[in-house]
């Protein structure tokens, strides 16, 4: 879903580059609401395992793959506003280090690989979490449901910008149903992904995990023979779900996890061309495909270009990635944190960090 540089005409990718920078200042602005001291970290190692769980493209029709996007996961794990933030740096990342996304289509893909995708997962969580029961099992379903949908949903932003600033003569019905096809089938694997992994942090640190909040286990008294809630005055200090380890427990197995992905694991990722590569192919969309600004870069295509041996070299690249981006990441998050304000911390944010701390380990 990277999109190239000359797909997209000038006029187009300029106003993207406008609605990606309102989107990022207005992002900037809602994350002091949702990070704290304990979220702050997860948000940067949240960018990290997207930009590695991104080099496994995995195969999902003859001669196609695809690979994560991130948005749902992020926004179910961090909060859509520090999700949109948390994919922008991956993109960045990308685009300046790894010639992979056009520069001059950097708000192409910030607009439709972060915007979209996490606007639509999250907007898709809230409402089955509404309707579903207030269990793990809950979250874990709506994470499925929401990251599925938000896949073809990028692709339908795609097509659309295609229509707007297309640099070839292609039919947009073509090009729509190409798009919208493979990736409601590549919307199957990033599901599976997010649920997966949504499900793993929550049953360990389900306090941190902000579309879990309100998942509470109530205290229950046994008056007369039956059990009855304790009085919401009473259960004010219970803490929501305890927590199983600790948060720099999370955060090293995270890390290592995100390491070992990008560094060993993406050797035997597919190198069949993703989604959009594929389409791109096949319908002459890639015809007026210019060459990327940063294509001599030391590590191009995901590569040192010093070493000589594919696997090392791929791995290095892949490993210094995801160093490169868990400290570019939290080093967003963490000014953000510290730029919160008194203004920004309301009394049920406040109240929810004191009951989970206690129970912090």
């Amino acid at each position: 879903m990277h999109v190239p540089d000359g797909f997209i005409n000038a006029p187009t990718s300029a106003v993207t580059g406008v609605v990606a920078a309102g989107a990022i200042a207005v992002s900037l602005r809602g994350a002091r609401r949702e990070l704290d001291e304990r979220t702050a970290p997860l948000a940067g190692l949240v960018a990290a395992f997207i930009f590695a769980v991104q080099m496994l493209n995995f195969p999902v029709a003859a001669g196609t793959s695809g690979h994560l996007l991130g948005g749902a996961l992020a926004a179910i794990l961090v909060g859509p506003y520090t999700g949109v933030l948390c994919v922008s740096v991956v993109l960045l990342m990308q685009g300046i280090l790894f010639a992979d996304g056009g520069l001059t289509a950097l708000g192409v893909n910030i607009t439709d690989m972060a915007i979209v995708t996490t606007v639509v997962a999250y907007a898709v969580f809230r409402g089955l979490v509404k309707v579903l029961p207030r269990k793990r099992r809950s979250i874990t379903v709506a994470s499925f449901v929401a990251a599925l949908l938000s896949v073809p949903a990028a692709a339908v932003a795609f097509t659309l910008l295609y229509s707007v600033g297309g640099t070839t003569d292609v039919s947009i019905g073509k090009v729509a149903t190409a798009m919208i096809g493979v990736h409601v089938l590549i919307g199957i694997g990033e599901a599976a992904i997010t649920a997966l992994t949504v499900g793993a942090v929550i049953a360990v640190r389900p306090d941190l995990v902000h579309g879990a909040r309100g998942l509470e286990q109530k205290l229950k008294l046994r008056v007369g023979g039956a059990l009855v809630d304790v009085p919401a005055a009473e259960a004010a200090h219970t803490a929501p779900v305890a927590a199983r380890t600790s948060r720099r427990a999370l955060w090293i197995t995270g890390l290592v996890t995100s390491l070992v992905l990008a560094g060993f694991v993406s050797f035997y990722a597919s190198s069949n061309p993703d989604g959009l590569e594929k389409v791109a192919a096949d319908k002459g969309i890639d015809e007026k495909a210019e060459q990327h600004a940063s294509a001599d870069s030391p590590l191009a295509d995901y590569g040192v270009k010093a070493v000589e041996n594919a696997r090392l070299s791929g791995g290095l690249a892949g490993v210094l990635g995801v160093g490169v981006t868990i400290v570019a990441g939290s080093a967003v998050f963490w000014a953000v944190r510290r730029r919160r304000t008194s203004d920004d911390v309301s009394p049920t944010s406040t109240a929810g960090t004191t009951g989970a701390a206690n129970t912090s380990v």
